[in-house]
């Protein structure tokens, strides 16, 4: 008996000290600079509550075979863990995640799962727009194209909702 009343009292207080779920929308351009520096582009979506978001993004890197550096899909699910509270209009956040990749080069392709880590900031311009500084470091499994670890940079304005 004393079980069930435990896990009654601590659903009780993660409900009575949580604040409603928000979400917030993110179009983005930078660029993943290996092997070389290419323009990336995307969108993110997610939710969270105060400390914990998740969040999907699917980011577009642009191919170039003078180069030899290919075109990299990503399609990724991300855990964030971000400041509670904005210090100087800023919040710092972490993330980590999994999806799958595509990298294209000319005729030859690879899709297979890959893993990422990274964080930033969302720096807040004028009421629910904010600006979002990412960066990211993928680790490609399987046989990439060229290199397994990708790094990326991105810019966006991100809508808070």
């Amino acid at each position: 008996m004393r079980r069930p009343m435990w896990v009654f009292v601590m659903v009780l207080g993660a409900l009575a000290l949580s604040r409603p779920a928000f979400a917030d929308l993110t179009a983005f351009l930078g660029a993943t600079t290996t092997p070389v520096s290419r323009t990336a582009r995307g969108f993110a979506i997610g939710t969270g509550l105060v400390i914990v978001g998740f969040e999907f993004e699917y980011s577009d890197t642009v191919e170039d075979e003078t180069q030899n550096a290919p075109g990299l899909r990503t399609g990724m699910f991300n855990g964030l863990l971000q400041t509670p509270v904005r210090v100087a209009r800023m919040q710092f956040y972490a993330t980590a995640g999994g999806g799958i990749y595509r990298e294209t080069m000319g005729t030859a392709s690879e899709t297979n799962v890959g893993l990422n880590v990274g964080g930033g900031i969302k720096l807040s311009l004028a009421g629910p727009l904010r600006l979002r500084l990412d960066y990211r470091v993928f680790k490609l499994q399987g046989s990439p194209l060229s290199d397994t670890t990708p790094q990326r940079f991105y810019a966006g304005l991100n809508l808070s909702f």
